[in-house]
């Protein structure tokens, strides 16, 4: 049985690194800005691979922790998994476009994209929350029927 004190340390812990990596994503967006499309090309890249290296590190902890987490939960992380593979291949579809009618609508759906990205990762926060403050009320409930 886990002891509230170690969950609440654990979840300060990860509520501490999404904070950091939040701080560090508009860093590099506000960097962004000033760089040589070389240079950005290659950002895009590493910030992809890093993407998809957390989709993939979140799909085998869904499926190591099955029956340990909702089933809910396991049913978020299979849709995210395929609107990130859907969304992957629209960007890589709009990307191989020439013209510069098409390259304005790409750039205004790429910029859509993104603020809907953002306000769909603040959603996520405030959901982690909502599951943390719920998880610790959970154990002072079963830690009051156990006395």
């Amino acid at each position: 049985m886990a002891s509230v004190q170690t969950f609440e340390a654990t979840a300060s812990d990860q509520l501490d690194k999404l904070a950091a990596r939040a701080k560090e994503a508009r860093e590099h967006a506000e960097a962004a800005r000033g760089k040589e499309r070389t240079d950005l090309e290659q950002d895009v890249k590493t910030a992809r691979d890093s993407a998809q290296a957390q989709a993939d590190k979140l799909r085998e902890s869904a499926e190591a922790n099955k029956g340990k987490i909702s089933v809910w939960w396991n049913d978020v992380e299979r849709s995210w998994h395929e609107h990130i593979a859907h969304a992957r291949e629209d960007i890589e579809r709009r990307r191989a476009e020439h013209s510069a009618e098409r390259a304005e609508r790409n750039a205004e759906n790429a910029e859509e994209d993104a603020i809907f990205a953002i306000d769909y990762a603040y959603a996520a926060i405030e959901e982690a929350e909502y599951a943390v403050l719920d998880a610790v009320l959970a154990r002072k409930d079963a830690d009051e029927a156990s006395t």
